[in-house]
C-alpha cells in the first residue's frame, strides 16, 4: 500500500475518494491517513481465488453476503478495504448501498502485496479482532495463510494443510495448495 497524504479528518477521506480521479481507485483511511490499496496480479489473483470459493460456498449456504476488493468497511472509525469479506444476513439482514459498510464483516480476507506495511497490517489485524473479524491474511510469497481469530492465537497454515471455516463459515474448507498454485 502507497502513503499518499499526512493525517486528514474523516470527512476530507470521503472527499478525496469521491473526486473523479479517484472512483476507480481504492482508498483506506487507516490512523488519520489515506492509503491507497494497490494490488499485484499475484495478490489479486490469489485472493479472487479465496473470494470466489468462500462467495460459492455462502451462497450454497444462503449465510451472507461476500464483497471482492471494492467492498469497504468501517472499522472503529477507519476504513478498510479488504481483498474479499463476508458479512452474514443474522449481523446484516439487509444489504446496504454505501461506499463502506457501517458493519464490520464477520471474515475479512487480506492478501499481502508488496506495498503492505508490518505496521499498517498489525492495525488493521488488531482492530478487526477487536470488533470480532475474523481475519485470513495470505502471503504469496511465503505461500502461508494466517488465521486470526478473536481472543485465538494465530494459526499458520502452509501448504499440504486446509484452511477451515471455524464458526464463521462452518464446514467450509479449502486446500491451501490450491490458494497458491498457478
Amino acid at each position: 500500500m502507497l502513503q499518499i497524504q499526512p493525517i486528514i479528518t474523516d470527512a476530507e477521506f470521503d472527499d478525496f475518494v469521491m473526486r473523479p480521479e479517484n472512483r476507480d481507485r481504492n482508498f483506506e483511511f487507516i490512523a488519520g491517513e489515506i492509503v491507497e490499496n494497490v494490488a499485484t496480479s499475484t495478490s489479486s489473483r490469489i485472493a479472487a481465488k479465496i473470494a470466489n470459493r468462500v462467495g460459492m460456498y455462502v451462497e450454497d449456504h444462503k449465510l451472507g453476503r461476500v464483497t471482492g476488493a471494492d467492498g469497504g468497511y468501517i472499522v472503529f472509525d477507519e476504513k478498510y478495504v479488504p481483498d474479499a469479506a463476508f458479512v452474514s444476513y443474522t449481523r446484516q439482514p439487509k444489504a446496504p448501498n454505501v461506499l463502506y459498510n457501517p458493519v464490520a464483516p464477520d471474515l475479512a480476507i487480506e492478501v499481502l502485496s508488496p506495498g503492505n506495511t508490518d505496521t499498517e497490517m498489525s492495525r488493521k489485524i488488531g482492530n478487526y479482532m477487536a470488533a470480532g473479524t475474523v481475519v485470513w491474511v495470505a502471503d504469496p510469497q511465503r505461500k502461508t495463510l494466517d488465521v486470526y481469530t478473536p481472543q485465538q492465537p494465530r494459526h499458520t497454515l502452509r501448504v499440504g494443510d486446509v484452511l477451515e471455516g471455524g464458526a464463521v463459515l462452518p464446514g467450509f474448507r479449502l486446500a491451501v495448495a490450491s490458494i497458491f498454485s498457478d
